[in-house]
């Protein structure tokens, strides 16, 4: 967990610094609609290393999509202890209960 909270540093830091120097600051510079562009490709990335079973290339996948997962959540101003509470809050109910409680909430 430790190595989570250091990168959630780092990018609150590197956010701050010219584009030029960091690839952290050239995302926020692009803004939203490109991070989450370039989130979901990282996610097609993974989901092709999943399909080779490739060991080495599913753990660089995972990493760069974790790294483009705390990017959003920083340039959307959400905390990451925030969905760690959620995911918390979640483990008192069953994965299917927990399901069709927002099915319900959508519905409203």
């Amino acid at each position: 967990m430790n190595i989570l909270k250091k990168l959630i540093f780092i990018i609150k830091q590197n956010k701050k610094k010219s584009s030029k120097a960091s690839y952290t600051a050239l995302l926020f510079k692009k803004g939203s609609r490109f991070c989450i562009n370039k989130f979901m490709e990282e996610s097609k990335e993974l989901s092709n290393a999943l399909k080779q079973s490739i060991k080495k290339n599913i753990i660089s996948e995972s990493a760069d999509m974790l790294y483009h997962f705390l990017v959003l959540l920083e340039l959307k101003k959400i905390k990451f202890s925030d969905v760690l509470k959620e995911l918390k809050k979640r483990q008192k109910i069953s994965g299917i209960e927990e399901k069709l409680s927002r099915k319900n909430v959508r519905q409203k």
